[in-house]
Parts: C-alpha cells; structure tokens; sequence
C-alpha cells in the first residue's frame, strides 16, 4: 500500500502553473524508441506521478528509463495482439487506487489536483497488467513446479525444519551493448558445461567475480542467503548442471550446482538487507578498478562512503534498505556472498560505464513464518516467471534502437 503525499500533491499543483517555456518544450523528444518517440511531457508527468506515490525511481533519469521499458513492452504485446478488455481495465485501475485506500474516482480526482492526467494513470496500469498477461501466455506453459521442489522450498524455509546449504559456482560475465550478442554465444556455450572443472575453466577465463582465481567456485552456503528469484533455479536442479543464461545489467550470470545438502541448523531469512552502492566513472577499466582497491583500504563501513562522496552528484551513491525480494537481482546476488563491511566490485552501470562499488552494510533477521503448499509453489512460479519477463525485456532492449536525448 501506498500513501498519497500532500506536500507533493501541493508541490505539484505549483509546478503545473509553471511558464509557457515549459509548454512550449513539452512535446520534444527526451527518448527515440525504434520508431516512437517519448516526449518530455511524458517524463515530466512519469516523475510528477511517481513522486506523488512516494515511489522510489522518481529521477528524470529512471523516468525515461521506465517510459522506454513501456515502449518496448508495448511493441511486444501489440505483436502478440493482446488489448485489454474495458472491464478489465477499469478492475485494475481500481485495484491500484484502492491501494491508497481511494476509490478510482478519487484517485484520479487526487492526481488531477496535482496536475498528473488521467491518461498517464491509465497507461501505467494497462501496460503493467498487459505485460503480465503477455508473459503469463507466453511462459506459463514453460514453468512447472515439482512436488520434489516444493518440498525442498518448504523444508528451506520453515523455521523448525533443517536447513539447505549448496555448493555453487559463478560466473558473471560483462556485457555492454556493443558486445552483448558476442557474451550471448558465449553464456549459452557455457550452459552446456558438463562437469564442474570445464565451468571453472571458463569462469577463470570469463568471469568478473572475485571467484575467478578460484574458477567461480563459491564456499558452502545457506540457500537461503540466496537471491530469492535464485533459490528455485538452484534448486531445480542436479549436480553439475547450469542454469541457463541470467540477464541483469550489463552482463550475463550463470551458476553451476556442484553440491547439495541438508544440516541440522534451523535456517536463517532475513527481512530487510541494507547496503550501499557507489557509483565510479571508468566502469571496468584497470584505472578504475586499481581505484576501488585503494577506496576498499580505506573504507570498514557504509557510513564511510559518504566522505568520498562528498561535493559529487547526490546519484554517486545510493544507500538502501530491502526486502531481500526488492534488491536488483544482479546486487542481491553479489551481497549474498557478502558480509557486513565486505564489498564487491564485479557490477557494472550506465552501460558498463560506471563500476559499482557495492558495500553490504547490515541485515535484519526475520522468523519464518508457516506457509502453505499452494502459496510455496505460487511463489517459485511467479519467481520463474519475473525472471523470463526481464529476459524478455533485456532481448528486446537489445534489439531496440533507443536514443536518449
């Protein structure tokens, strides 16, 4: 659930008397998408909406990030001719409103009061309930869910019952636009590993990690400390069998099972995990990376970062506090190794122009709660499917022509 913030709400009623230059631009393009074009309006009306939503991502750079998701998200489902019906539109406009305790009517009523239109609220909903739609007809098919492995999830994740622990190789390898399709071939060849020495040879050759001198090969660890959208993949499947290629930001990832055990120690989840991220120019150049080595001497806590952050853009460093299951992916994998004061520096942003210097700053422990059958293998299944929907969208990024103004 979400809140409506009054003072923004004002803010926002301000902004909409705002001069006529601003009307005069509104209809320039901030981004090309193929052959749509997303204009400045668009964006001012995507951060002017989020922000009233207290959502997070409210920058013009994440505006323009999700309006061009939305376009491709769009393409996709107008190639698989799916359009919404008027009554299944207006439930889940409701549903989104009832969300911050207001009938639609309301809701729209709030937002026009800020200056937000009707149509952005609209567009929002239909192209997030229709992309789900597309990628339910599109993989439901693919993902089943065996009884073996809600067994294994249950057994994961009740409090009382023994833990998992597995023995896992990584391999992250970095893939900027230019050489996305090259590291593509590459990820699938590696799928096809057989055994646990020809992975590691390539993760020697490869991979990003800090686990490349040691041919990605992991330590023990709980399942549970996995990324969430990970455990399932993990554990589907048999010993020296690799996932197939994971898309996250300017790479690839895939992991090899080498082992599999249970312990007699009740496992470990967490309800909240706090880390930071600093953002240095140069991505994965030897410069840049010789300069995380020297900040990695330097620094022993999250707070410490703020002093070199110090007199740079506020979007340097991001420090935040999670659910477990709302961590990026490709973060949450690299802090599930991680320890409180531990770093990783095998990320990259901005198309592989800004290394991430990423810290694990602290975790909150939670008490597993009791879960039913139904609601264990509805979670795998929706896992599988989040994951094949950000594939889906990293393909058709990378096959978009996208220019940002």
């Amino acid at each position: 659930m979400f809140k409506l913030k009054p003072a923004l709400l004002a803010a926002a009623c301000v902004a909409a008397l705002a001069g006529p230059a601003l009307a005069q631009n509104m209809f320039a393009p901030a981004a090309i998408v193929n052959d749509t074009v997303v204009t400045e309006f668009e964006v001012e009306q995507r951060i002017r909406f989020l922000k009233i939503l207290n959502a997070r991502g409210s920058t013009r750079k994440a505006a323009i990030e999700s309006l061009i998701n939305e376009r491709l998200r769009g393409e996709a489902i107008a190639e698989a001719g799916l359009r919404p019906t008027e009554e299944g539109i207006n439930e889940a406009l409701e549903e989104f409103a009832s969300r911050a305790n207001l009938t639609r009517a309301e809701f729209t009523a709030a937002l026009a009061r800020a200056g937000v239109e009707k149509e952005t609220f609209r567009d929002f909903v239909i192209n997030g309930t229709t992309w789900r739609d597309l990628i339910r007809a599109r993989f439901g098919n693919r993902v089943t869910i065996s009884e073996a492995e809600i067994d294994r999830a249950l057994s994961a994740q009740s409090s009382g019952s023994s833990n998992i622990r597995v023995l896992v190789s990584e391999i992250i390898i970095p893939a900027p636009p230019q050489q996305a399709a090259r590291v593509a071939s590459i990820a699938e060849q590696i799928s096809d590993s057989k055994s646990a020495n020809e992975f590691s040879n390539y993760a020697r050759q490869y991979s990003a990690t800090a686990s490349r001198g040691a041919g990605g090969r992991l330590p023990w660890q709980a399942l549970s400390d996995l990324p969430p959208s990970l455990q399932p993949l993990i554990l589907s499947l048999s010993p020296n069998e690799v996932t197939e290629p994971l898309n996250i930001p300017n790479a690839v990832a895939l992991f090899q099972l080498r082992d599999i055990e249970e312990t007699g120690k009740p496992a470990k989840t967490y309800a909240a995990i706090e880390y930071a991220a600093y953002y240095m120019a140069g991505g994965r150049s030897p410069e840049t990376l010789q300069q995380a080595a020297n900040l990695k001497a330097q620094v022993d806590v999250c707070d410490d970062l703020y002093a070199f952050a110090k007199g740079q853009p506020e979007s340097v460093l991001d420090r935040e506090t999670l659910p477990p299951s709302k961590i990026p992916q490709d973060f949450a994998i690299e802090l599930s190794k991680l320890d409180e004061g531990e770093v990783s520096t095998a990320l990259t942003r901005a198309d592989g122009q800004a290394l991430v210097f990423l810290m694990m700053c602290g975790k909150t422990a939670e008490q597993n709660a009791e879960v039913s059958r139904e609601d264990v293998a509805g979670s795998i299944r929706q896992r599988r499917l989040s994951g094949l929907a950000d594939s889906l969208l990293a393909e058709l990024r990378a096959d978009a022509r996208i220019s940002i103004k």
